[in-house]
């Protein structure tokens, strides 16, 4: 059997689906997603121009993980609010918008100790200065700044003690979406499900970090957005847009020395930036096929020269790594979609 000119080759996915498989929808992060991260990012750091600073992020990550293994009994939304946020196709523990979950004040318990175990690990400087600085602010001002940071208002916002203050939101909404998984999930509720914008998490209804090709047994090639904040990842078909949706004009961009790294070639680099033409928006890509120890955010961080390269072109980032944020803290707030 020969193929004709119009012929169009199944995609893996489309194979799976036409098969009966089930592809899984959403992969909840697991108890160990900040050890992970901490080792992806203390492998990329040796020889990298941002040695200093991805070992910065490591031991911090390192703090989530050890914080993150404590108890800390959260307050969790009913069935009745689950079936609410099901029945209008929103996400169920949004972190910004007028139907912002409530954040308890056991976040900013476990930021302070968050910054005070990282003071004790970082050498004296600036860095361990800043963490026992805000381990001392008021509540008010770390309040303040965390809705500046999940809304993604740069006007105001401390660019400093953001990272800082973003690590212990993530380490909150990571046990609040571990916690009501738990507690749901017994009894057959499913509390997170797919809602009506595909492009956000559905956990939290945050931008994604970058996106990730998995290995496993049903997910070998299959993309899922990895979200900046809760670090729960969902499915989303590959070459279309993750900004305005859009299958035409996608193209894929890799760092030119490639090749000296090992990867082969711009088409087999482990980090990718997926750039479309339509809306002139562009997202990573890090594929766990070509190296399976790859973490978004991490490699994410890591790759900052992409970021670099494909912005000299005009196109504009549409992920989100909280870890380092674009922008100047004195223009205007963005569009909250993220879109343009």
């Amino acid at each position: 059997m020969s193929l004709t000119a119009g012929t169009r080759l199944l995609s893996p996915e489309e194979i799976a689906v036409r098969a009966g498989e089930q592809i899984t929808q959403l992969r909840l992060p697991e108890p160990g997603v900040f050890a992970e991260r901490e080792l992806r990012l203390r492998q990329l750091a040796e020889g990298h121009a941002m040695r200093d600073y991805l070992l910065f992020c490591a031991e911090l990550a390192r703090c989530q993980h050890e914080l993150l293994k404590s108890e800390r009994s959260l307050a969790l939304p009913t069935t009745e609010q689950i079936e609410a946020a099901a029945n209008s196709g929103l996400p169920l523990l949004p972190g910004a918008g007028e139907q912002a979950w409530t954040r308890e004040p056991a976040w900013r318990e476990d930021l302070r100790s968050l910054m005070r175990l990282l003071a004790a690990r970082v050498a004296a400087g600036p860095a361990r200065d800043t963490a026992l600085r805000l381990a001392e602010a008021e509540d008010a001002h770390l309040e303040l700044q965390a809705e500046r940071l999940l809304s993604g208002v740069m006007l105001g916002l401390d660019l400093g003690t953001a990272p800082l203050i973003a690590a212990g939101l993530q380490l909150y909404w990571v046990r609040l979406v571990s916690q009501v998984q738990a507690r749901h999930g017994k009894d057959r509720v499913a509390p997170f499900g797919r809602i009506d914008d595909p492009t956000l998490c559905p956990c939290c209804g945050s931008r994604p970090t970058a996106s990730i090709t998995r290995l496993g047994a049903d997910t070998t090639g299959t993309r899922y957005l990895s979200c900046s904040l809760c670090a729960a990842q969902w499915h989303y078909v590959r070459i279309k847009c993750t900004n305005c949706q859009s299958t035409k004009g996608i193209s894929f961009r890799a760092l030119q020395d490639v090749a000296e790294e090992g990867n082969g070639s711009a088409e087999t680099a482990v980090v990718q930036a997926e750039c479309c033409e339509e809306c002139g928006h562009y997202l990573k890509i890090v594929h766990m096929e070509r190296d399976n120890r790859v973490e978004p955010m991490a490699d994410d961080l890591a790759s900052l020269t992409l970021d670099l390269l494909v912005s000299d072109t005009g196109l504009q980032r549409r992920g989100v790594n909280l870890m380092l944020l674009f922008g100047d803290p004195d223009t205007a707030p963005p569009d909250p979609g993220g879109r343009s």
